[in-house]
């Protein structure tokens, strides 16, 4: 069920009259209802698939009972690792068998020997790659000590399948989600108007500027044969708003409803355009993956416990991984590894820890934001052999980009909106307009916006783009 739909605009109030119905002080009741409605949201995209969410919840669950009972060592460490192999076998099966099953039948078939491997003909699972970390960053903490066993099967599994966050994050803390189904909720008229805020605005990034963005950059990238440098210089740079728009304003949505039932996810993203840095942009970006990867991938590799070239080692390894994580295509591990290299570079000059003002912070913004840029072109392109069409083009077919003038209109006036909120945000400007103290100004923002996006945004209903992985 996609948040654009019909479908979710009568599911969730149904959810929340149901949920509010129920006494604050019976929550266990209220978390199986949350069980139920999650579950249902998840299966309107296939209902079988809701079998591997279910086995990934009770393999991490018992895992961690097992963590919890034992005290010997390598019996604990035996849980964890089933743990870890059983999610992430059921990943590969799903994400990476056909992507690594032709990669080795082509390098056979360069080497002479005519061999096909077998395909997988089942399609990805929504959201397998987040629900799967959230589910092993819980049984991974419950080993370190660092999170309470949760015993309530009902309560841990709604921790793993919250329909908010469920297919495209952000991807939660068991420490700071777990505890929350275990409050009491009440119906809070502010709390209520403070997540309706928040989704509304997630709508505007999504329906207005990233579809919007969308109709061009689609057009250009999955037809790169038919146009030039031009087209490819702007749908190049009209992406990087595409996805922020899809994903920040899916994240926003997420955030939003969870807060009106009374729950506080994660923020992530902190207007990642900004940033004067690579590595500032990933702590601005996907905020909730950075750390996962830090505390399961980077920190167990050496972290920067090591010598230089060992730590450059991990850094870039874990972004090249981060790559491979967000699809089954060299473009996205090349896009990872791009960020890594960019990171290793960055700390060799000593980058992170220099503060910029004036001239010089507006120099390495701009350059950090056409570095990000150019790395978002492989993220974007179908194929490698696309991604090099499109950056060569740029350098070398130079020409008129296609006439979308009502398009170019539409995503202007939209960036023009994210820009003023944007800055208005990252500067402190004091005007109050969403949040104002005044009733009349904080309602006729949501009138106004729910008209913009329904006048000008794109109300077909399209997948985000973060549901591929």
């Amino acid at each position: 069920m996609l948040f654009n739909s019909i479908a979710f605009l009568l599911f969730f109030p149904i959810v929340c009259v149901l949920y509010f119905c129920i006494p604050a002080n019976h929550t266990r009741l209220r978390n199986l209802m949350l069980l139920i409605a999650s579950y249902y949201f998840y299966m309107n995209w296939e209902p079988a698939y809701a079998l591997l969410l279910l086995t990934s919840t009770i393999v991490t669950y018992l895992a961690a009972l097992g963590i919890d009972r034992y005290d010997d060592v390598k019996k604990k460490k035996a849980c964890l690792v089933s743990s870890i192999v059983l999610n992430l076998a059921i990943l590969f099966l799903f994400k990476y068998y056909n992507f690594l099953g032709s990669n080795i039948e082509t390098l056979l078939q360069a080497c002479g020997a005519d061999i096909s491997v077998p395909e997988f003909g089942l399609l990805l699972p929504v959201g397998i790659s987040f629900y799967t970390f959230q589910a092993l960053g819980y049984s991974i903490d419950v080993y370190r000590g660092t999170t309470k066993v949760e015993h309530d099967f009902a309560t841990y599994a709604l921790f793993v399948s919250f329909f908010p966050q469920l297919v495209a994050g952000p991807i939660e803390r068991s420490n700071n989600l777990l505890p929350q189904f275990k409050t009491k909720h009440t119906l809070d008229y502010d709390t209520v108007m403070s997540g309706a805020r928040l989704m509304v605005w997630g709508f505007f990034m999504k329906l207005v500027m990233a579809d919007r963005c969308g109709l061009f950059v689609d057009i250009i990238f999955n037809n790169v044969e038919h146009h030039n440098g031009g087209s490819f210089l702007v749908a190049s740079l009209l992406f990087p708003f595409q996805i922020y728009g899809d994903f920040a304003g899916y994240s926003l949505i997420a955030i939003g409803v969870a807060r009106i039932l009374g729950f506080r996810l994660m923020d992530n993203f902190n207007r990642p355009y900004f940033a004067c840095s690579v590595g500032e942009f990933w702590h601005r970006w996907h905020i909730s993956l950075s750390p996962w990867f830090t505390d399961y991938v980077y920190i167990p590799l050496g972290g920067n416990r090591v010598s230089r070239v060992r730590n450059y080692f991990n850094l870039f390894t874990t972004f090249a991984v981060s790559g491979i994580w967000h699809g089954a295509n060299w473009t996205f591990v090349f896009w990872g590894m791009i960020h890594g290299a960019l990171l290793c570079v960055e700390k060799a000059l000593g980058i992170g820890k220099k503060k910029f003002t004036g001239f010089s912070k507006f120099v390495h913004w701009l350059l950090t934001f056409i570095m990000v840029c150019f790395a978002w072109i492989l993220f974007r392109a179908n194929n490698l052999s696309d991604a090099i069409t499109i950056i060569t083009g740029i350098f070398t077919n130079m020409g008129m980009p296609a006439s979308e003038y009502a398009t170019y209109m539409s995503v202007a006036m939209a960036l023009s909106v994210l820009l003023f909120k944007e800055m208005k945000d990252e500067f402190g400007w004091n005007i109050h307009i969403s949040e104002s103290r005044y009733w009349l100004v904080r309602h006729l923002y949501l009138i106004i916006m729910t008209a913009y996006i329904l006048l000008f945004g794109v109300l077909d209903g399209g997948q985000f783009i973060y549901f591929q992985f």
